[in-house]
């Protein structure tokens, strides 16, 4: 069962997410500001943590932090703040995803089975995916290509993880915009061309002609470590 902490320090979204949550089979601790949300992560931590960035004591982004520095949970923000500086702020401290208020719990529901998708195709496929030009560490969240790091932006580094975490299996635009920019971006996918462009700008040794980020025409993406099978 799928433990979800939620910290929210309006009281009745915190209880209308908690019942709602409850009532889909997960497991749910609250708390109403950042220490509280710190110290529950500590003694039972989760596996989805569902953060509201306007906190009473500590900022939404530091708790993101102490959050990530302690764990690989997947991390949802829940905020009013919407402007690109509060989403990149968040991402670029652990965020996952970023779901701007007011919003559909089917929304957020939505975004939680994504999360947990993307948990088990970590586990399945194993914290680590290493290809004769660069290597992806699942869990650190990092790639390194020539023995330096790669920089990804948060968006780059969904679409990576999503496509590495199912080896040899295509993954379909509509599942790619969903889970990356919500339900509402479907039917986007520009979006895609755009961003799967510049991923292998940074990644192929040959970007138009992709060794490991190939384009199904039609339908979408798939990713091929080019390491043979032992």
């Amino acid at each position: 069962m799928t433990r979800v902490l939620l910290v929210e320090d309006e009281s009745r979204l915190l209880q209308g997410l908690r019942v709602n949550l409850e009532a889909r089979g997960y497991q749910v601790d609250a708390a109403s500001d950042g220490a509280s949300a710190l110290a529950s992560a500590a003694s039972r931590p989760p596996d989805v943590a569902i953060v509201d960035l306007g906190l009473p004591d500590i900022d939404g982004v530091d708790v993101i932090l102490g959050l990530r520095a302690w764990g690989s949970m997947s991390i949802i923000v829940l905020s009013a703040r919407g402007d690109e500086p509060d989403k990149i702020a968040a991402l670029d401290a652990g965020a996952d995803d970023f779901v701007t208020k007011p919003f559909g719990m089917g929304e957020l529901l939505a975004r939680i089975r994504a999360a947990e998708r993307r948990a088990d195709a970590t586990v399945a496929g194993g914290a680590v995916v290493e290809t004769p030009d660069f290597e992806v560490d699942l869990a650190a969240k990092r790639i390194v290509r020539g023995g330096e790091v790669v920089h990804l932006t948060p968006t780059e580094w969904h679409l990576v993880e999503i496509l590495v975490s199912n080896p040899g299996k295509l993954v379909t635009q509509q599942q790619l915009l969903h889970d990356v920019w919500g339900p509402r971006y479907e039917d986007e996918t520009n979006y895609l061309r755009v961003y799967m462009a510049q991923i292998r700008r940074k990644l192929e040794p040959e970007p138009t002609t992709p060794r490991y980020f190939f384009t199904e025409p039609g339908m979408g993406y798939r990713f091929e470590s080019g390491t043979p099978e032992a």
